[in-house]
């Protein structure tokens, strides 16, 4: 039987999700927050139920929950939601699309999104509340701190450490066995020396 889930946030990043979520098959999305104004509409099929206000009255029917904003310019407003989730008592689970490749020597923390066709090599570590976004790669003995978002093809060679809250663009390479510092912002393309 499937769990109910909620997921948090109804933008672009939203729409991915719901399609991960389906194709793993362990959740049934029971609905969306967002903004209240927005209250009633629905994405992709799925209703927007309530807004952050409502988050501990669902909370009595609904025990899991994922974050689903995206993150670009700043982790924030994904940490604020994190503690929120985790204070009123949201389980936060990682959601892996049956698309991606996880190691088995790799350790995933909790709330992290992995999505299709993502590479994560072995004796990696990626942290809580992360997104690991389609077709990146996370090579071998790389770790991915708290809070980190690495965009869409993007490549961390291994041995790399990429400290919290750090955004990596699109199509960035970091070289091996580097450290990038916290909340570093990577543009698209980019080569980190």
């Amino acid at each position: 039987m499937k769990t109910d889930i909620l997921l948090i946030g109804g933008g672009g990043h939203c729409k991915s999700l719901i399609d991960v979520i389906e194709m793993e098959g362990s959740f049934t999305i029971a609905g969306i927050i967002d903004q209240k104004e927005r209250i009633g509409e629905k994405i992709l099929g799925y209703e927007i139920i309530g807004c952050d206000e409502d988050l501990e009255k669902i909370f009595n029917d609904i025990k899991y929950a994922i974050i689903a904003v995206g993150q670009i310019k700043s982790p924030n407003i994904r940490i604020r939601l994190w503690e929120r989730l985790k204070i009123i008592g949201f389980e936060t689970p990682s959601i892996i699309s049956p698309r991606a490749y996880v190691s088995k020597h790799a350790k995933i923390g909790i709330a992290t999104v992995i999505m299709h066709d993502a590479l994560v090599n072995a004796n990696t570590i990626i942290g809580d509340n992360c997104i690991i976004n389609s077709k990146s790669l996370i090579e071998h003995d790389a770790q991915i701190a708290d809070h980190c978002h690495i965009s869409t093809g993007a490549i961390v060679n291994g041995g790399t450490i990429v400290c919290e809250g750090t955004f990596f663009g699109s199509n960035a390479v970091a070289k091996e066995s580097i450290t990038i510092g916290p909340r570093s912002f990577i543009k698209a393309g980019s080569l980190v020396k």
